[in-house]
């Protein structure tokens, strides 16, 4: 399972594998799938990510714009341009440091102009959904800073996900592992060290529901590639698929995806991930320090 490494940020480094990170989100846009228009006031979101860094957060995880399915993200034709991104990230960035500058803060952006604003206002790590795909200059942008990344696999932009086929499931592992294999090489080449990168699955990014169970049932055969995973599988759509039938047959909601996610996010954990990207930070630091000493024990009796 999991190997304990270390993970090489812009200015410092974190340990991964003894125990689970934990990763808290604020998104600070009008339109994200769980908590849009929530902390659009910059005030709002540094108050909130404080209280996620008091909640046990190791990271907090700033994003600006929201790549829910069917979203234009990632396009020529993206609604939310650099410029209006940073408008809303850096202010929030700035006062999270402010108020806690031993603080560690990933921003959540494919677009080089805004990973490099981020970095220069103190941003540690850049959490590409795309892979380095979306906008590649962003690969030499991260070298450059030394920053630490997670590269996830996303198969194709919002605006396609709901129409693309289901794979068959050795079929799906085979996608998923090339596509961060090759962000992987895109990284290398742009000068990123291997130390600094981070794999991410993309549980939900351009995957059907069925597909997301597989990817997570088979999660531990990405260890191979020999980087850490990250699981952010908080409040997705498919888990509320899987309980429509206890909510009249309808997904269930966000706000009702908790139990949900925290049951998913423990079997990320018993398969091999060293960081959960999670909304409630509490419930997920209790959740991790179970899963910890499950593995723990597992590598004792062995």
């Amino acid at each position: 399972m999991r190997c304990i490494k270390r993970w090489r940020l812009r200015s410092q480094t974190l340990e991964l594998g003894r125990r689970t990170l934990v990763m808290g989100v604020v998104n600070v846009t009008p339109d994200s799938f769980s908590d849009g228009g929530f902390f659009l006031d910059a005030e709002k979101a540094i108050a909130h990510a404080i209280d996620l860094i008091e909640e046990g957060a190791d990271i907090v995880d700033l994003g600006a714009e929201s790549t829910r399915p069917g979203s234009r993200a990632g396009g020529a034709d993206a609604l939310v341009r650099a410029e209006d991104e940073q408008a809303r990230l850096l202010p929030v960035l700035e006062g999270i440091l402010k108020a806690r500058p031993a603080a560690v803060v990933s921003v959540d952006t494919y677009k080089a102009q805004t990973a490099r604003a981020a970095l220069e206002a103190g941003a540690q790590i850049v959490n590409d959904v795309s892979g380095f795909v979306w906008d590649p200059a962003i690969a030499n942008v991260c070298a450059e800073f030394h920053a630490g990344v997670v590269l996830s696999h996303t198969r194709g932009r919002p605006d396609e996900w709901r129409e693309q086929g289901e794979l068959e499931p050795d079929a799906l592992l085979e996608t998923v592992r090339d596509g961060l294999a090759a962000s992987v090489s895109v990284a290398e080449r742009a000068g990123i060290s291997l130390d600094s990168i981070v794999l991410d699955p993309g549980y939900g990014f351009g995957k059907r529901f069925g597909e997301n169970y597989t990817l997570l049932a088979r999660q531990a055969e990405l260890l191979a590639l020999n980087r850490p995973l990250l699981a952010g599988l908080s409040r997705k759509s498919f888990l509320g698929h899987t309980l429509a039938p206890l909510f009249a047959g309808k997904a269930a909601p966000e706000d009702a995806r908790e139990n949900a996610s925290l049951a998913a996010m423990t079997a990320a954990i018993l398969r091999g991930a060293s960081i959960v990207r999670v909304h409630a930070v509490r419930p997920a630091v209790e959740a991790a320090r179970i899963a910890d000493a499950i593995l723990e024990h597992t590598r004792s009796a062995g």
